[in-house]
């Protein structure tokens, strides 16, 4: 299917979704809207140049809200979108999230010095695993301290790895610590995104912070559930193929 088309089908879903739903007023919802609010994502470790920037020119000629990838494209991604209105967004200790904090707080300042918007983080898991907590907040909140004012920060608990007092506690952390959204998984683990971790999570954090959901959404059912498990909706596009991902509007943009 052309990238039109699936954008058109997806949006159409979508939409009817949450206006049944009562989620959006439909004079103020259109199509555009919903492609603002896909993450158009490519880190698999074999993307070229090439790849990158037909990523961006997508992104462009859709009105994606972000392209998504790895640190080393940051400033190609930045000087293909320069005023186009569509962000860049990396990933921080991706996908295993061992690196140390100061790596983390390190690559993400690079990053946004490089033209990074939002900055997708990922929790140490080994260290929720051995209930070392205070490590787990220190991690997150260093990293938002360093970064504070100038990108958006998602934290990437990686659901599939986690028992749900674990998803629960950290994401407490995570809003404690001041980051702007939590988000289900890295898409390099054994699971992706389910729509009951994305209720969890939205009823842990309440409605004031972002809950994105990737890894998982395969279709436009897919999103419909997870759109009404997080109560809002921004896509994510993982492993080559965009789908949308719901997370509710909080310090972030979306619905």
């Amino acid at each position: 299917m052309e990238m039109e088309q699936l954008v058109s089908k997806i949006t159409a879903e979508i939409l009817r979704t949450m206006q049944n739903q009562g989620s959006v007023n439909t004079p103020s919802v259109n199509t555009g809207n919903i492609a603002g609010m896909i993450d158009h994502t490519l880190l698999k470790q074999n993307a070229s140049e090439e790849q990158i920037v037909k990523l961006c020119q997508e992104a462009k000629e859709y009105h994606f809200c972000s392209v998504c990838v790895n640190p080393c494209y940051v400033p190609l991604c930045y000087e293909e979108l320069r005023g186009s209105g569509v962000k860049v967004c990396t990933v921080i200790g991706f996908p295993l999230g061992a690196t140390t904090t100061k790596s983390k707080i390190f690559e993400a300042n690079e990053a946004i010095e490089n033209g990074a918007n939002e900055v997708d983080m990922v929790v140490n898991v080994g260290k929720i695993k051995s209930g070392n907590w205070q490590f787990v907040k220190k991690d997150i909140a260093d990293l938002v301290t360093a970064v504070h004012g100038r990108a958006i920060v998602k934290v990437i608990i990686e659901t599939c790895l986690l028992t749900d007092e674990e998803k629960v506690k950290v994401c407490q952390i995570a809003k404690e610590a001041g980051a702007d959204f939590v988000k289900t998984s890295t898409g390099f683990s054994t699971g992706g995104a389910t729509v009951a971790d994305v209720a969890l999570m939205r009823k842990t954090v309440g409605p004031d912070m972002g809950v994105k959901a990737s890894g998982g959404v395969r279709g436009p059912e897919d999103a419909k559930d997870l759109q009404k498990a997080a109560g809002g909706c921004r896509s994510l596009r993982s492993g080559g193929a965009s789908w949308p991902a719901c997370r509710k509007a909080g310090k972030g943009d979306g619905i």
